[in-house]
């Protein structure tokens, strides 16, 4: 089984590292054509970050794969034989806390270099050094102690249970349901300033839009999302009585009523259509076939890799492998989530009106300076939104003669 594991990780990296050459190799060829969708400048800005992200990417992935011949080679029988712990829950807590720490130490540098050069490079990075510490500091709390919570429960439940992995399931998913809750909340609390609306004729507007569709909110939002970072965004966060609208300021700033109203139709057809109920129910059976996968893992598998099938090597070969497995579902998901687009597109344009929704594509794209070409097995591989030139045919507007047929 391990020969398996290894050869699905060797085919993840090569499939990975090919739709990043052909992405850069297609990108190139597109620059030489007459610029749409974005302006001449913006449309040679995307084009070359598109380029430099996928030039990164190759480099990160390559990198990974260091860390993952690290781990299955001699890190985690190293880090095995160094704990020593009666307990196996808490020997499982401190393992995967010092695996993910060291992970995140190894790959920081990728991550400072996207948000402080990259990223600043082409105009998108606000963030200042104090920032991204906090941040990063909040962040590993957060992980830390509620991560923390989460191992020694599925712990437990591995040495207590024949058929562990089905109620491992059932508890991590209601818990990615909870953070799914929360998460507006966490945000608003530990890292973003949420404010009501200042412009009340905008939010008288969108409460319209909202009750319209008999979508219930907690309220309309706007984030100080610029202090990080200068593209623009929209979502509706939280499940239940937490649900909210949010929207970045710099949204907010570039967009007009119509445009705004146009993109929270948009959003609102994912509501209607039950997009996020869907969503959830095919993450649940993924997870559900990973957590079928690692929970019946033979004993000549950790045998080979010098370890006990215990909790703490059970999660970390879960942790190691997971972005593998996940990768090969990839296009479906995807294909799925553009399915999805095109119909919120579609609804949208109903409820708004379809020139707004254009407009408003149209400079969410040249303000997050979005390639419009792209390779087509990098969007099957990666693209959970149709690419820009498709969505506009769909709406009825020609790129080229920049009107609508």
């Amino acid at each position: 089984m391990l020969q398996f594991f290894i050869v699905l990780y060797c085919f993840y990296l090569f499939f990975s590292l090919y739709t990043s050459f052909m992405q850069i190799g297609f990108v190139k060829e597109n620059m030489k054509k007459r610029a749409i969708i974005l302006d001449t400048k913006r449309y040679y800005e995307a084009a070359n970050y598109s380029i430099e992200k996928e030039k990164l990417a190759i480099v990160s992935s390559f990198f990974d794969f260091i860390i993952f011949v690290f781990w299955i080679g001699f890190g985690l029988k190293f880090l095995d034989s160094f704990l020593s712990f009666e307990s196996q829950i808490l020997k499982a807590v401190v393992f995967i806390n010092i695996f993910l720490i060291l992970n995140y130490i190894f790959t920081l540098p990728f991550s400072i270099y996207q948000t402080f050069k990259l990223d600043k490079k082409y105009g998108f990075s606000n963030i200042t050094s104090s920032l991204y510490i906090k941040d990063s500091i909040k962040t590993a709390l957060l992980t830390i102690v509620f991560g923390s919570i989460v191992i020694a429960i599925v712990s437990y439940i591995i040495l207590s249970f024949s058929y562990w992995w089905i109620w491992a399931f059932a508890f991590i998913f209601a818990v990615i349901i909870l953070i799914n809750m929360l998460y507006p909340v966490i945000r608003d609390k530990m890292f973003d300033k949420f404010e009501k609306l200042k412009d009340s004729e905008l939010e008288e507007k969108i409460n319209t839009l909202l009750k319209d569709v008999g979508f219930k909110s907690s309220g309309v939002f706007s984030v100080d999302a610029s202090k990080r970072d200068n593209r623009l965004n929209a979502y509706f966060g939280g499940l239940g009585s937490t649900k909210r609208v949010v929207l970045f300021d710099t949204l907010v700033e570039k967009l007009t009523h119509g445009e705004l109203l146009a993109v929270l139709g948009h959003e609102l057809g994912h509501f209607k259509n039950g997009d996020i109920l869907k969503n959830i129910g095919i993450m649940g059976f993924i997870m559900f076939i990973f957590f079928a996968i690692f929970g019946n893992l033979n004993e000549e598998l950790f045998l080979r890799l010098g370890l006990n099938s215990e909790p703490a090597s059970i999660i970390a070969l879960f942790l190691i492998f997971s972005p593998a497995l996940s990768f090969f579902l990839m296009p479906l998901i995807s294909l799925i989530s553009r399915h999805n687009e095109y119909a919120a597109d579609s609804f949208g344009s109903k409820l708004t009106r379809k020139v707004d929704l254009v407009s408003a594509l149209l400079k969410l794209a040249n303000e997050n300076k979005s390639f419009p070409y792209s390779h087509k097995i990098y969007i099957f591989f990666y693209f959970s939104h149709p690419p820009l030139i498709e969505r506009f045919k769909e709406l009825g507007y020609d790129v080229e003669k920049e009107s609508f047929v």
